[in-house]
This record gives structure tokens, sequence and C-alpha cells, in this order.
């Protein structure tokens, strides 16, 4: 089959990132034996300008005749672009890998792996904000049986791939009834798993938790706003959140991106970090490959991410790292040493 992947720049340091990754993403199929289709659509807040709409209708008939999309982080419209994305296309699942990885300065904490599965749909992001009164605003928070539920399930999946631990953040002794009804089905739930171990944590605790002890971890499932603040934390684990990927995950499509912002402060400059996006895209050929029984495009995600540690390794690294490479060069790293990798 010929998969077809949408490719969003977006604004920032993205299209540097893009730009400088499409040598890998065009020879990884080449090398492994499948067929990748890019379809290259626009979002974020360069559109809005033009155009007045940070997510045109064109870019999401795109999204919809395709299998994935590879996505750059936007600017101050991610509210209109990833939030909306996530819900049109109902990704539950936020997948956020915290790994360590080789660099010149050494990360704050070495010897680190684990995931943070975070629900993706609901909780304050739903924006359900108003003012009853102009001194009063009020944001709902929305937590569902359905998506608990679902966001459970993936995170006990993973970790029967994984360690088989997981561990269950959330604030019940304050917020009874919406994380209390989180706790509930994870309870339930893990019962249907018995091979692997059930930890529950206070949101505070696991902050403290994951920067003192954070080889305790394999699988952490929590609530949409908890999983963003602690997968933003647990990058200054590994040395930077230009070493962060991140997957949204639903049933059929899944949009893969760093989990960092578009940095306008270091735009144009050549210095941003490629790996997060590098990464991403290993983690997304790995998804296409297990989601549609293709063993060639799997092998190609792994290697990516081989032949990632091996030019970090090897000191190819951007000053966010502590190394003097561009954008392009340490791209470019990671492209040469893909041909002798095997998986």
């Amino acid at each position: 089959m010929k998969f077809k992947v949408v490719l969003i720049p977006g604004d920032g340091i993205g299209p540097e990132q893009v730009d400088a990754s499409r040598g890998i993403l065009y020879t990884l199929p080449n090398l492994y034996g499948f067929d990748v289709e890019y379809l290259e659509v626009e979002a974020g807040d360069g559109c809005k300008a033009r155009r007045g709409v940070a997510l045109p209708d064109e870019t999401l008939n795109v999204l919809k005749e395709s299998h994935a999309c590879l996505k750059g982080p936007v600017g101050e419209t991610a509210a209109e672009v990833i939030v909306r994305l996530r819900q049109i296309f109902d990704l539950y699942a936020n997948v956020r890998p915290i790994k360590s990885y080789p660099t010149p300065i050494p990360p704050l904490k070495g010897d680190v792996d684990f995931v943070i599965v975070r629900e993706n749909t609901e909780d304050v992001y739903r924006g359900l904000e108003f003012k009853p009164t102009p001194d009063i605003a009020v944001c709902l928070r929305v937590i569902s049986r359905k998506a608990c539920e679902r966001i459970v399930r993936y995170g006990f999946d993973l970790a029967r791939k994984r360690r088989r631990k997981v561990t269950i953040v959330h604030k019940s002794n304050v917020m009874k009834v919406s994380d209390g009804l989180f706790v509930e089905v994870s309870r339930v739930i893990a019962k249907d798993y018995q091979d692997v171990s059930l930890e529950e944590m206070y949101v505070d605790a696991a902050a403290y938790h994951m920067i003192t002890n954070p080889r305790r971890f394999d699988v952490i499932v929590t609530t949409n706003m908890f999983g963003d603040i602690l997968s933003d934390e647990a990058a200054a684990l590994i040395g930077s959140l230009g070493l962060a990927p991140s997957a949204n995950i639903g049933e059929r499509f899944a949009l893969f991106e760093p989990v960092h912002g578009c940095a306008p402060d270091i735009a144009g400059k050549g210095v941003a970090n490629p790996c997060s996006l590098i990464l991403s895209a290993s983690m997304m050929f790995v998804w296409l490959g297990e989601r549609y029984g293709v063993e060639e495009a799997v092998k190609a995600g792994l290697a990516l991410e081989k032949a990632t540690i091996q030019a970090l390794s090897e000191g190819f690294a951007t000053p966010d790292l502590g190394g003097r490479y561009t954008t392009s060069e340490v791209a470019g790293a990671v492209a040469s040493k893909l041909g002798g990798i095997h998986v």
C-alpha cells in the first residue's frame, strides 16, 4: 500500500525542522521498501495572517484523505489548530515518551525511560469558559467515563509492551467528582490487567518524584492538563524539549509533532533542534507499520531512532544540548547513519 502522509510546517522553527528533515522522510521509505506520498498543507499563525483562518477547510480535507500527519509546532493559534484537530479526528491518546539520549551536556537524570499517556480530548482544553459577571470567570472541566476508559486501557496496553507498570496521576483529594471518576474507572479497568502493576499518585507528588526518582515510572496515565504540564517538566530531565516527540492517536488516524512550541525567539537562526520532529517521525512510521501491518515501516521507524542516537552519541547536537551544529547539520548527520542501521 501507499501511505499518504500530510506535512504541516507550522510556525517559528517548525518550517526549519521540517525542511531539515525532508531528506530523512524521503530516504527512509526507499531504504526499507514501502511507499509514502507526502502532501504539504498549511495551518497556524502565518496561515491565519495570510488567509484569515488558522486551519483552512482545504487542509482539513487533505487530512481526512490521509493516513497520518507530521506537524511542526504552531504559535498563538495552537487552540485553533492542534486542539481542534484532536477533537475533529478524536485523537484521544497523547503519547509523550521521555527518554535519555546521549548529549554533549549530560542530562539532569540519565537512564530515564518512561511514557506519559495523556487524555487528549476533554478536561479544561474543551475551552468551555465564560464570565457570568464582569468580575468572575468560569472554566468547565469535562471528564467522561468513556474518555477515561479509553485512555486508561491505552495506557495498560502500552505497559504490557514495556515494563508492566501503570501510574495513575490525579488530584481526587481536591477534585473529588471529576478526578474521582477518573480514579474509579482506572481501578475497575486495572482488574482486567492482573499482569500489570497499578500505582496511584497525586499530581503534585508525581511532579516531585519525576525529578527525584524518575526511574520509578514506566507508563504514566493522566488527564489532559496534568499530562501537558508534567510532560514539559519531564523534558527537563533529558536535557531539552528538543528531544521530546509526541503522538496524537485515534482509532483510524494519528498526528505526530514535537511537544514544544514554535520558539519564535530562535526562528531563522539555524539553531533549532530537529530531533523532536525526527523522533516524532520515528513514532509515526512505527504507528503506520503496526496499524496497517507493514513491517518495513516499523523497521524504518526503529532505525530512525537508532540513527538519531548514533548521531547524538558522536556529538552532533544543537546549542540547546551543548552542541555547536546547526539544524540542518544535525538532521544531515542522522540521515547519513540510516544506511548502516540494522533492526
